[in-house]
C-alpha cells in the first residue's frame, strides 16, 4: 500500500494483549512509522468517535489498522471517513432520521481490520455503529465507502476472549445470519432510490447473501456451544471466527431487522446490569448490555412474529439449529424456531429475558420509543410493525423460559 504513516487503533485492554503486540512487531520490523490510538471505547459513543476522529485528523495518516472487536473497527472506519472529509459536520454521514445520511463521495485511506472477537463481522461491512448520547439511542454510519480494504481473520487473535464474550459475540453471529436470511427480499423494498449512489448498504435478503447466511448458521449450529464450553477448542474457535466473517458478508449486504433494531434501546437504556467477563472502566458493564446479548434476548419473540411472512425460511433455520421439522405445519414455523432458540439460550446459561437484566413492563414505552428511529433496520423486517406490535414483542421478551 506504500503507507508511510499508519494509525493503529485498539482499546486499552487489547493494547496489552498478543494481537496488538503482533501488529506492532510487524510494523516495527518492516520499518513503518505508526502511532497508536488506544482510547477506543467498548460500545462507542458519538463523543468517543469524535475523539478518535480528532486524533486521525491531527495525525494525517495514509493508512489505518484496527485491532479489536466491532467497537474498534467501527471507530476506525469513522476516523478514516471524517479525516478524509475534514469539512463535514459529524451528523452529515450519520443515518437518517438522526443524521443527514449523505452519500460518501470522497476517497478514503486504506484500512486493514484485524478482528479479535467472533461476532460483529465488522471487518466485512460498510457500517459503523455508535451510541448517540443525546437521544440515548444507537445509530450509525452506513456506506460501502467505509468497508475495510482488507480483513485479517486469524482465530489465534481470539484466544484471549473470556467465555462470556465468546457466547455474546456468537449470539451476534447467530442473529446476523437469522435476520439477514429472513429480511424483506430486496425486490420488495420500496421506494427505489432515484440514483444508485443513494442505494442503502442494507438492501434486503437476496440470493447471494442467503448463501453466506445459511452457511454461517450451519457453522454456528455445530460449533457455538463447543466454543463457549471449552475455550481451548481451537477447531470450534476457528470456525466461529470464520462464521462471523461469513455472516458479515451476508448481512453487510442484506441487512438485519428487528432483533437488532430492538437491541439498540435495550443496550442504551439499561440501568443495573453487570456484564460478566468484560474489562471496561465505564458502566458497560453497569449501563450497557453486551451487544450480542441485547440482540439475542428478543429473538424468540421476533421470529414468532415474523414467521407468518416466510414460514419456509423460518422452518429451514430451525432445522439447521437442530429442530426436527419433518411433521411441522407451516403455521407453526414461528413457535418452533422460537423454542429452538430458547433451548440454545437455556443450554448456554443466558439470562432469563429482559427482566433478568433490569427491565420491567414500566420500561416498555421507553424501549419502543428507542426502537422507532431505527428505521434503517426495522423496515427490513418481513412483517411491518406498529408501536403496539413492538410493545408486545418487548413484553414477550421479559421472560424466556
Amino acid at each position: 500500500m506504500g503507507a508511510k504513516n499508519v494509525c493503529l487503533m485498539t482499546d486499552k485492554t487489547l493494547s496489552q494483549l498478543p494481537p496488538v503486540r503482533v501488529v506492532m512487531d510487524s510494523l516495527v520490523r518492516n520499518g513503518i512509522n505508526f502511532q497508536v490510538y488506544d482510547e477506543v471505547r467498548v460500545e462507542p459513543t458519538d463523543s468517543s468517535f469524535m475523539d478518535a476522529i480528532e486524533f486521525a485528523k491531527k495525525g494525517a495518516f495514509d493508512a489505518y489498522v484496527a485491532v479489536g472487536g466491532g467497537s474498534t473497527m467501527d471507530t476506525c472506519k469513522a476516523a478514516n471517513l471524517y479525516a478524509s472529509s475534514p469539512n463535514s459536520e459529524f451528523l452529515d454521514y450519520v443515518n437518517a432520521p438522526i443524521g443527514k445520511g449523505k452519500p460518501v463521495l470522497v476517497p478514503l485511506r486504506p484500512l486493514i481490520a484485524v478482528p479479535t472477537t467472533s461476532g460483529t463481522g465488522s471487518e466485512t461491512t460498510g457500517v459503523a455503529i455508535f451510541d448517540y448520547e443525546h437521544l440515548k439511542v444507537k445509530t450509525g454510519i452506513a456506506s460501502r465507502a467505509i468497508k475495510p480494504t482488507l480483513g485479517l481473520v486469524d482465530p489465534l487473535h481470539t484466544l484471549h476472549m473470556p467465555g462470556q464474550v465468546v457466547a455474546n459475540s456468537g449470539f451476534d453471529v447467530l442473529c446476523h445470519a437469522l435476520e439477514s436470511y429472513t429480511a424483506l427480499p430486496y425486490h420488495m423494498r420500496s421506494p427505489c432510490p432515484s440514483n444508485p449512489i443513494m442505494r442503502p448498504a442494507y438492501q434486503g435478503s437476496n440470493p447471494i447473501s442467503d448463501i453466506w447466511a445459511v452457511h454461517a448458521l450451519r457453522i454456528v449450529a455445530k460449533y457455538l456451544k463447543r466454543a463457549v464450553r471449552n475455550p481451548d477448542d481451537l477447531e470450534a474457535r476457528s470456525n466461529m471466527h470464520l462464521a462471523s466473517a461469513f455472516a458479515g458478508i451476508g448481512f453487510g449486504n442484506a441487512g438485519v431487522h428487528l432483533c437488532h433494531g430492538m437491541s439498540y434501546p435495550i443496550s442504551g437504556l439499561v440501568k443495573t446490569y453487570k456484564a460478566k467477563d468484560y474489562n471496561v472502566d465505564h458502566p458497560l458493564v453497569v449501563k450497557k448490555i453486551p451487544h450480542g446479548l441485547s440482540v439475542v434476548l428478543t429473538s424468540p419473540a421476533v421470529f414468532t412474529f415474523t414467521a407468518q411472512m416466510f414460514p419456509e425460511r423460518h422452518l429451514e433455520t430451525a432445522e439447521i439449529l437442530g429442530a426436527d421439522t419433518r411433521t411441522t405445519k407451516r403455521q407453526d414455523a414461528g413457535p418452533v424456531l422460537a423454542d429452538t432458540l430458547r433451548k440454545l439460550l437455556f443450554d448456554l446459561n443466558v439470562d432469563n429475558g429482559l427482566a433478568a437484566i433490569g427491565y420491567s413492563k414500566a420500561d416498555i414505552p421507553a424501549l419502543v420509543k428507542g426502537t422507532l428511529p431505527q428505521e434503517r433496520v426495522t423496515k427490513l423486517a418481513p412483517r411491518p410493525q406498529s408501536e403496539e406490535d413492538l410493545s408486545a414483542l418487548f413484553e414477550a421478551s421479559m421472560k424466556l423460559y
